[in-house]
């Protein structure tokens, strides 16, 4: 098979020349370097390379071009091969627009002109970039396939996790032509499902999320049994304290029970986000900081299940659901928060068929031209039925208080204000709801009179609550009645340390009752609910980690 291609872009024939020696040096052996002079040629060569069934690895295009600038090329480069890492090359006047392609055509790196020494000005970058895209799986060649029932909660839990942990699939129904033809293939019947068939052909009947995890490559064993420090929970606080944990030369690792990106990776649309001022999902901004944290050395554990925490000397002990355990000089505790359950009589039964905690974006296509009901009036809420609203008829907001202003971002109330097919109802709660093998009628309860009325529904989306996942903790670490755990000055009652407390200090700020553990994110008592909070505390709690260990 032929090399991947490496391919630059520039009118300008002296720096386009520059940049194809300055790659082909470097990477020519092991990738087929292409050099075009105009975007419309370097088109050609995209679609040539499509065609052949070749790979592109990475674009590098120069901003300022006649007829197509860098953007518009990239834009076009993304249709033929979405996964190949795009470069912009700009001069300094040009940074801005740099900056705005970060957002409009998910820019990997932006570099400025020139880049003399290659070696710390452009290698750098491409080494990156080239290691992240070998890493990514390219459903093209490799595809996983997942067959099931479209109302079966069992075949939607397999579809969300592969979708959430950013695995690429094809959803085939069971009742379709190739659906029934893998069944047959494996042997199997309508009654075996789900099963996913993998890259490699190997079939899975109901596999559980650890045995998803193993055969489609992500990682769920630890190298070592001590590091320095362990993050529990891969939301963005978590992504962000592995980030800066294995940046600054600590052998961390991180663990999540299920997928990383936490709530926030659910997201449609983060817009309130710095630095991204045309928004940006939660799977995207997920997948960038999980790719960084890889590339600082982190490692990813995912489906582990901490159970136990137990301070063994100068050593912090997690235990696992499998009796396994792992020990680190410190701990940073950022489980985030999990949706509260919606208690109405006759809904207990159509979880992942019908009614769905989050947004379950794999759900989306199927709401096309249907009646979709939201419970909740947070922002998570307010995401959900901008991106809803595109596919379904109509989407209905259910709030119990009797207007958003209180919970919601007010840039995400003059959305849901602007689109036509968006409509709130305050003052209303769900009383029940029934239907067959699926969720198919919800009885509403006007939370001020009490009347009821009865309506249709399939499709119930729910953001309600925030309950900590905490219970492993108690009679460890110090929590509030709701669960949450108390850090720094929340822990001093009357100016007296906490119970236990050996050391001859106070906790820092986000230091737990136990000394080395830590907490950030939502997890942690009186904490901003923010994404971009859950990243400072993240950075924040490894500067602490650090004085924590010069100090023993």
């Amino acid at each position: 098979m032929a090399n991947p291609t490496i391919l630059t872009v520039d009118d300008d024939p002296a720096v386009s020349r520059a940049v194809a020696r300055d790659v082909r040096r470097r990477y020519g052996e092991r990738y087929r370097v292409v050099r075009a002079a105009s975007a419309d040629d370097a088109l050609d060569a995209v679609r040539e390379i499509k065609l052949r069934g070749e790979q592109l690895a990475l674009v590098l295009a120069d901003y300022r071009m006649p007829q197509m600038n860098g953007l518009e090329f990239l834009e076009a480069v993304m249709d033929l091969f979405p996964l190949a890492r795009r470069v912009l090359l700009t001069a300094y006047a040009d940074t801005g627009a740099a900056i705005e392609a970060i957002n409009v055509v998910d820019l990997d790196h932006y570099l400025l002109k020139p880049w003399s020494p290659p070696e710390e000005n452009l290698y750098p970058v491409i080494d990156g970039l080239l290691e992240a895209w070998l890493a990514a799986p390219d459903p093209s060649a490799s595809e996983t396939r997942v067959v099931g029932h479209r109302w079966s909660a069992p075949s939607f839990a397999v579809r969300d996790f592969l979708t959430r942990n950013l695995v690429p699939y094809r959803w085939l129904q069971a009742e379709e032509p190739e659906g029934s033809s893998l069944l047959t293939a494996a042997g199997l019947t309508a009654d075996d499902l789900p099963l996913v068939v993998t890259a490699d052909g190997k079939s899975l009947v109901a596999p559980t999320e650890a045995e998803l995890a193993t055969h489609v490559g992500l990682s769920t064993r630890p190298t070592s049994d001590f590091y320095d420090l362990v993050v529990v929970g891969a939301g963005p606080a978590g992504l962000g304290a592995a980030v800066y944990g294995a940046s600054e030369g600590l052998r961390t690792v991180l663990v999540e029970r299920q997928a990383a990106g936490g709530q926030a990776g659910q997201s449609s649309r983060i817009e309130n986000y710095l630095g991204f001022p045309d928004g940006v999902s939660g799977a995207q901004l997920t997948d960038r900081a999980r790719r960084q944290a890889l590339r600082f050395g982190a490692e990813i554990l995912s489906t582990r299940e901490v159970v136990g925490l137990d301070a063994a000397g100068a050593g912090r002990v997690l235990r696992f659901g499998d009796g396994s355990a792992i020990t680190a000089h410190s701990v940073v505790l950022a489980t985030g928060v999990s949706y509260r359950r919606l208690e109405a009589p006759g809904l207990a039964g159509f979880t992942g068929a019908g009614l769905f905690y989050g947004s379950a974006t794999t759900e989306s296509l199927g709401c096309r031209g249907e009646e979709v009901y939201i419970v909740g009036g947070a922002n998570s809420a307010g995401q959900a039925a901008v991106h809803f609203s595109r596919h379904a008829r109509r989407v209905h907001v259910l709030i119990r208080s009797g207007d958003l202003h209180k919970s919601m971002s007010h840039y995400l109330i003059q959305q849901l204000e602007a689109i036509e097919n968006v409509e709130v109802h305050p003052w209303t709660e769900v009383a029940a709801g029934a239907g067959d093998d699926h969720l198919q009628q919800l009885v509403l309860r006007d939370a001020r009179s009490g009347e009821t009325q009865t309506v249709d529904c399939s499709w119930l989306f729910v953001f309600i609550g925030a309950e900590p996942r905490t219970e492993w903790l108690s009679g460890v670490v110090a929590r509030d009645p709701r669960g949450f755990v108390l850090t720094g000055p929340d822990l001093l009652a009357g100016g007296h340390r906490p119970p236990g407390w050996t050391l001859p200090r106070d906790p820092y700020h986000l230091e737990s009752s136990v000394p080395g553990v830590f907490a950030a994110g939502d997890v942690r008592a009186e904490s901003v609910k923010r994404v971009a909070s859950a990243v400072g505390e993240g950075a924040m709690a490894v500067s602490l980690v650090h004085r924590y260990l010069e100090a023993q």
